[in-house]
């Protein structure tokens, strides 16, 4: 018995149904469903930011904290927090403006941060546009801890300055007078910043008494332009009281 088998050839295509992963095809989106956007503010309220009381300022701003959710209280993630102030706003003065005062959140009361110093710093374009040439440039730094407890590592900067009737173009001081001015610098320093508070310290600061100090101590060796404490950092902080916090703001406890 012979089996005949006829097979039909069509001329048309076979159109076979074909479906991409999900993901790969730019047409099928992986995980298609929509979601709605979450306004992540809703979750947060805002505190009062204000600054001690050597600034004539007493607000800084307004600050967001994520609300209280069972055990994450607002306040523990708002202290400590750190915010950089320009100081011509603190001071209401633009002359000021170069420097930027570092303030931390050390107490928490109602909607209102109170905050104390934390540091200083120079500007960037403040400190580039005191780098002259022909002139010698002279830092020291040193490690101070004031009468309440802080303990400050003040960086200060200055230059040489061309004597008076001086004909020569450059103002070069050698080696051994740098390390000599370096040693004045420091000694300024520590005898300043010593006998004060980090209160009285920011008025020093701001005014650059320090730096008119070390030009006067250092003019027998060379003289000086520019001085300045461009830098300070709070190496060690005590624990603030709710009390001592309140001190710096001048509020009236009950």
């Amino acid at each position: 018995i012979v089996s005949l088998v006829i097979v039909f050839i069509s001329t048309q295509p076979i159109s076979i149904p074909h479906t991409m992963t999900a993901g790969k095809s730019k047409r099928i989106q992986k995980g298609s469903k929509k979601h709605k956007k979450k306004d992540a503010f809703k979750k947060k309220e805002w505190y009062k930011v204000h600054a001690p009381t050597p600034f004539k300022s007493g607000f800084v701003c307004h600050t967001p904290v994520n609300k209280t959710v069972g055990t994450k209280l607002a306040t523990t993630n708002l202290k400590g927090r750190v915010f950089e102030v320009s100081c011509g706003d603190l001071m209401k003065d633009e002359t000021m403006s170069h420097q930027v005062i570092k303030l931390r959140v050390e107490d928490i009361e109602g909607k209102d941060a109170y905050t104390a110093f934390y540091g200083a710093r120079f500007t960037t374009d403040k400190l580039n546009s005191l780098v002259r040439k022909w002139h010698t440039l002279i830092e020291a730094q040193v490690d101070v801890k004031t009468t309440d407890g802080y303990t400050l590592r003040l960086q200060a900067v200055g230059f040489t300055r061309r004597r008076r009737l001086q004909v020569k173009k450059t103002c070069y001081a050698q080696s051994a007078q740098v390390t000599r001015i370096q040693g004045r610098m420091r000694d300024v320093l520590e005898k300043t910043v010593s006998k004060c508070d980090t209160k009285k310290l920011c008025s020093i600061l701001m005014h650059n008494l320090v730096g008119r100090e070390i030009e006067k101590q250092c003019a027998g060796i060379y003289p000086l332009q520019n001085v300045f404490v461009h830098k300070v950092t709070v190496v060690k902080a005590p624990k603030l009281a709710s009390a001592q916090v309140r001190e710096l703001h001048n509020i009236k406890t009950a």
